[in-house]
């Protein structure tokens, strides 16, 4: 009798785990091929040999969960719904180290391309050293030589140091800093920062980077869009041809309009961004916008959900917007739900996008497939 109550209850776990799923589910526990929750938040997709990577942070229970205790977690499909636990491909150093990504920093949004001229696997991450709070605002680089890792730690760095954007007026470029003394939210700023000309501040060591995301366009240039100039502004960089640094050559957008989360993709010869306003965990209104290329000009289009909670943008934050194979115009918004008293218990809000000649609308499904 035992033996049969064994072998029920093996046959059944197998079967919770293998069991295929053929839709998504939005705010629902996701599992992978082990029955375990997907650990990974904050995350993006590459596609690579008809196989989606999805690339996340880990996290780990409770508050503590919030900082990077283990690393980056990977896992594979190839129809989107069900996914191979891939395991950790960064994994952070051990306490008291020293290393740049010691156990306990924080390791947001990593996202990886590949390189073909390199042949290499590039991950880019936002990054702020152990026990600095979020006033690093830098962004961290890994290489491997597969899609599944392991990554090695390259560097860490401040963009485009020594450096003006290309639309920076020349009279600021010669104008003082005038952010000395005063005191910086990550949602606000003392002045318009033109007034406080935090470029000009940063200009030696590199500017702020936070909330971030990469863009590989059709020619093979890949762009690092991120949160800078304490939340205000936002920056895309053009990276240089190995995908490994800044070129020095970029553009400074939606100046003093707070945009972090940003989510950039291509349809119809257009570029398009979904970003969120600066609430920290709170979720808020979406934002959205269009330009003809990379580096504008960019026209704002406001908030893409439509519905009940959409001013909470159905209670998420965009990371990725993902480009469906085979499906002509078909993209996917994905967002996390955080949940910071418990970070590991995180959820997905994956959700269709439709357009409306140039707009961008997202509505809520408790249920839907891409077919």
């Amino acid at each position: 009798m035992k033996v049969f109550c064994l072998l029920f209850l093996l046959l059944s776990a197998s079967a919770c785990t293998s069991s295929e799923l053929k839709s998504f589910t939005p705010g629902e526990v996701w599992r992978d091929n082990k029955g375990v929750h997907i650990n990974a938040h904050g995350g993006g997709i590459l596609y690579q040999n008809d196989v989606y990577y999805w690339y996340g942070e880990h996290k780990t229970e409770g508050q503590g969960g919030n900082t990077a205790n283990v690393g980056v977690h990977c896992y594979s499909s190839k129809d989107l719904y069900n996914w191979k636990d891939e395991g950790i491909v960064l994994s952070v150093m051990p306490e008291n180290s020293g290393h740049d990504i010691e156990k306990g920093c924080i390791l947001e949004r990593p996202k990886v391309i590949y390189n073909a001229k390199m042949k290499k696997y590039v991950m880019w991450f936002h990054l702020e050293p152990k026990g600095i709070g979020y006033r690093g605002a830098k962004s961290g680089v890994a290489v491997a030589e597969k899609p599944v890792g392991p990554f090695t730690f390259v560097k860490s760095l401040r963009p485009n140091a020594g450096h003006f954007p290309m639309n920076y007026p020349e009279e600021m470029k010669n104008a003082p800093d005038r952010t000395e003394g005063l005191k910086f939210g990550g949602g606000s700023v003392p002045k318009h920062p033109d007034l406080l000309n935090i470029v000009k501040r940063d200009f030696e060591g590199g500017q702020m980077a936070r909330d971030m995301t990469l863009f590989v366009d059709d020619d093979g240039k890949a762009y690092h869009i991120c949160a800078s100039e304490e939340n205000s502004t936002l920056h895309i960089s053009l990276l240089t041809d190995d995908y490994l640094s800044h070129s020095g050559v970029y553009g400074r957008f939606f100046v003093g309009r707070f945009m972090e989360a940003p989510a950039m993709f291509k349809k119809d010869g257009k570029y398009y961004l979904i970003m969120s306003g600066c609430t920290g965990w709170t979720p808020n209104a979406g934002r959205s916008a269009v330009a003809p290329s990379v580096f504008g000009p960019w026209t704002e289009l406001g908030n893409p959900f439509v519905g009940e909670d959409s001013e909470l943008s159905f209670h998420s934050q965009s990371t990725y917007v993902l480009p469906v194979q085979g499906k002509k115009n078909g993209f996917i918004y994905m967002g996390d739900r955080w949940n910071p008293s418990n970070a590991i218990d995180g959820r997905y809000i994956w959700l269709p996008i439709r357009f409306e000649d140039d707009r961008i609308i997202i509505n809520w499904m408790d249920e839907w497939s891409i077919e």
